[in-house]
């Protein structure tokens, strides 16, 4: 009688890939293959398991015990052979492969993206996955090879690259301001109706730091409330360009519309604190090892992005 097959390196690997997208769509994308091959493998692999590693329903798909101790104990030894796998291959003439690349809304659409079409044409044979969210992925259990985050620091578990500083702006339209009155100190917010970055619940506070003068570095906390809250700071500027009231954005939203006066700085001795990051960051799960792919992008965006997003008055 012949001896079991051990399973397959490839059906290892799809019970890992669908552990981290939960969705026998996205595995089939992530790896290339079609949604049936993907039932059919794991199929195979329960069958020379014995047990039941996947828990399917009509909306989604979850690991058993036995499912998720067989993928918790594989990774470490896949991160092994990923790590020795992309060393090897960076021993070729020029980067090459893919890199997933995740980065928050509003950033990745006015600064990331703009940046990958001359990034791809001097790199053709690397190829890019950018997926834009809000949500704080994890980059390492969904396969990410790379972050964009906005942020005061950089998570320590993580390598990281420092791209720009940062800086958030307070503004209104030129619209608003001849019409409520412009305030002379944070305290006056109180009485403008405040366009607000969605975060938390409950009272939303702004906090300012004097600028310069004799009595630099004052700190005030003012309670704001305005007709609108949203988590995403295009939809925010595009309420104050329409006068709807004065809004705190990073500056990568506000710089443009304040270039072309839609947009104006209000209250430009105080500094607004506390609220954004004051620095963009690529960040990638911590390895010995950086992708010559992943680090030709970073120096790219660093390169790109050195500069900042421009005068914020």
């Amino acid at each position: 009688m012949a001896a079991p097959l051990n399973p397959p390196y490839a059906d290892l690997r799809l019970l890992t890939v669908l552990a981290q997208t939960q969705s026998y769509t996205r595995a089939a994308a992530r790896l290339a293959i079609s949604k049936a091959s993907v039932s059919m493998r794991i199929a195979e692999l329960e069958r020379q398991t014995g047990v039941a590693l996947v828990r399917r329903t009509t909306r989604s798909v979850a690991l058993t015990e036995a499912g998720q101790q067989l993928v918790e104990q594989l990774a470490a030894p896949f991160a092994r052979i990923d790590e020795s796998f992309t060393s090897v291959k960076d021993l070729a003439s020029s980067p090459r492969g893919l890199v997933r690349l995740t980065a928050p809304v509003a950033l990745g659409r006015q600064c990331i993206a703009p940046a990958l079409s001359s990034f791809l044409r001097a790199h053709p044979e690397i190829r890019i996955e950018l997926e834009l969210t809000d949500r704080l992925v994890k980059l390492a259990q969904e396969g990410f090879d790379l972050a964009i985050r906005h942020s005061q620091e950089a998570p320590e578990t993580h390598v990281a690259w420092v791209l720009c500083e940062s800086r958030a702006c307070l503004v209104a339209s030129p619209a608003y301001l001849k019409s409520s009155g412009r305030p002379r100190h944070p305290s006056d917010l109180a009485a403008h109706q405040c366009l607000q970055y969605l975060r938390g619940a409950g009272a939303q506070n702004w906090a300012f730091t004097r600028r310069a003068g004799r009595r630099k570095h004052e700190q005030v906390i003012v309670p704001v409330q305005g007709p609108l809250r949203a988590n995403n700071s295009e939809a925010v500027r595009a309420v104050v360009v329409d006068g709807l009231g004065i809004g705190l954005l990073p500056d990568f939203s506000a710089t443009a519309s304040l270039k072309s006066g839609d947009l104006v700085a209000v209250l430009e001795d105080w500094e607004p604190t506390g609220f954004f990051g004051n620095r963009i960051f690529a960040i990638r799960p911590w390895s010995a090892h950086v992708p010559r792919a992943v680090q030709a992008l970073v120096t790219h965006l660093r390169e790109t992005l050195k500069g900042g997003f421009g005068s914020a008055g």
